[in-house]
């Protein structure tokens, strides 16, 4: 039976790699929503990077962990945060070939992790879901009709998925009514083994922030070595699943200790270190860009205003201006 269910395994990734439409990989960036709209100007670092995808992210808003209601599409939001702003950014990148991955997401106020998410009442979580439903369903629509080739049903809403699976379970029918392109969810590094719907969608979305190392300056061989605890298990999930696996975002800072906890972005941590942040991000490039189930990924974050940003007394995610933007320009280029 295992020996049958490895042959079925390997004739599933030639017919992935032969017929599923994705000859390359999603070399994408996270495209950060800004105050203003995008031009070409700020498309164009984009493609030099030898990017062919870009995450747009327009975003919602709840005052706290409880509470129920999404705040979405006002004046006090920038423009790169609505609707409107999404369908330009869309229609910009797309000028320049940049497919899209459309991720709209969730931000709770004070920056608490939406992973804790909770109601404390049925009525509530009854309302979060009609909000979020709402929500979630404009942008499947503005999905459709940009003809987008990836939405992201939600990102990192691990309590939420866990205590109300029916709901999404019947909101991804919805989205299916309304959306013809593909789908995925944006679990967190240490939530998408639980997820229960992964055979609903057609990519397994990690966020993959993975501790790889406890060194200040990570070593590129100790990378390597602490992908050896992990890949494994996210080889699993594909081989389990049928379903390629997409780091819906990845990256590290460029600060002491990057490969111990990639997914804090405290300022108090201010010690920049750009060979970490190299070193990190090219032992992540060695592990996954070659595998046949691996469908590629998002690097967090990249802005718009491409001179303003980043640089190398810059210790926070943006590879821009940076040593390490080389290495993705390279692995974008080679893998493309």
């Amino acid at each position: 039976m295992q020996t049958f269910k490895c042959l079925f395994f390997s004739v599933w990734l030639i017919t992935l790699s032969a017929c599923n439409g994705q000859e390359e990989k999603i070399n994408g960036v996270s495209f950060v929503a800004s105050q203003n709209k995008a031009n070409q100007s700020h498309v164009t670092p984009v493609v030099k990077l030898n990017a062919n995808y870009a995450a747009v992210m327009p975003f919602g808003f709840i005052k706290n962990l409880k509470h129920p209601n999404i705040i979405y599409n006002t004046d006090r939001q920038w423009f790169g945060e609505t609707r409107a702003g999404a369908k330009q950014y869309i229609e910009e990148l797309q000028k320049q070939n940049i497919k899209i991955l459309l991720k709209p997401q969730i931000w709770v106020w004070r920056g608490e992790f939406t992973g804790e998410i909770m109601m404390t009442s049925e009525a509530d979580w009854k309302t979060l879901e009609a909000s979020y439903s709402n929500f979630i369903l404009e942008y499947a629509e503005l999905a459709e009709e940009t003809k987008t080739e990836i939405l992201c049903i939600g990102t990192e809403l691990e309590l939420f998925v866990k205590y109300r699976p029916e709901y999404w379970t019947n909101l991804i029918k919805e989205i299916r009514n309304k959306y013809n392109g593909k789908l995925t969810y944006a679990a967190n590094w240490d939530e998408f083994r639980r997820t229960p719907f992964w055979d609903q969608l057609d990519y397994i979305g990690i966020d993959a922030y993975f501790p790889v190392s406890d060194e200040l300056t990570p070593s590129f061989e100790t990378c390597m070595e602490g992908w050896k605890v992990h890949k494994p298990i996210i080889a699993k999930m594909a081989e389990n699943y049928e379903k390629p696996i997409l780091f819906t975002e990845y990256g590290y800072r460029s600060v002491n200790y990057a490969g111990k906890q990639p997914w804090v972005s405290d300022r108090s941590m201010n010690q920049v270190n750009l060979q970490a942040q190299v070193n990190t991000t090219k032992a992540l490039y060695e592990t996954f860009w070659n595998e046949d189930w691996f469908a590629g990924g998002f690097i967090w974050k990249w802005f718009i205003a491409y001179d303003k940003v980043g640089g190398e007394d810059n210790p926070m995610f943006t590879p821009q201006n940076k040593p390490v933007e080389e290495i993705i320009r390279a692995y974008y280029k080679s893998e493309g």
